[in-house]
């Protein structure tokens, strides 16, 4: 199965179970992969036979900015079912991480995969 990857989509929201996490929005990290099949879309060279990832991706920011969820695993998943929404994804993986959560980590999150 071929891939669509969407790396690094960056959002800035509201996200976390603490009181200054409901506050101040912070920097969300949002890394997609896509399992499609892109054979129709290489063979005719036409966005009409591509999932539109610059239309998702826009859909996902959007989503992880307004959403104001607790936690990242709930946001996973609605990144998860807007993923599977288009036509022609037929497995996601996603990851979801807050880079400011804690000052002595990089970043936390999660990842889940979905068919």
């Amino acid at each position: 199965m071929d891939k669509i990857l969407i790396r690094n989509l960056r959002a800035h929201g509201i996200i976390g179970v603490y009181a200054h996490e409901r506050e101040i929005p912070q920097d969300i990290l949002i890394n997609i992969i896509l399992y499609t099949d892109i054979r129709q879309a290489a063979q005719s060279d036409s966005i009409k036979d591509c999932i539109n990832y610059d239309t998702l991706s826009q859909k996902i920011r959007t989503h992880a900015e307004k959403a104001q969820r607790l936690t990242v695993e709930a946001l996973a998943e609605d990144i998860a079912k807007l993923c599977l929404r288009e036509v022609g994804v037929k497995k996601t993986l996603v990851r979801v991480e807050k880079p400011e959560a804690m000052d002595f980590v990089e970043k936390v999150g999660v990842e889940i995969e979905r068919p």
